[in-house]
């Protein structure tokens, strides 16, 4: 099954994650971070599918998909 690693010292909290996940799995976490951003958190990991949108999107590379061998391929070409 695949995961969802988010860094919550190194998310600005631009809540960019959030907007693209097509599960809508992720969301704003209550705490503020050392940095002092409301920081990204997911809410519902069984429902990732591991398309890696989340982590492409994010400006700070605080996220990581780990998918454990499996590819999922969101586009066909």
């Amino acid at each position: 099954m695949p995961g969802v690693t988010i860094d919550k010292n190194h998310c600005k909290g631009c809540e960019l994650c959030v907007k693209v996940c097509p599960q809508q799995i992720l969301a704003m976490s209550k705490q503020i971070s050392i940095r002092g951003y409301f920081y990204a958190e997911m809410i519902d990991s069984s429902r990732c599918i591991g398309c890696r949108i989340c982590a492409i999107v994010c400006p700070d590379v605080a996220i990581e998909v780990h998918v454990n061998g499996t590819v999922f391929s969101l586009f066909e070409y």
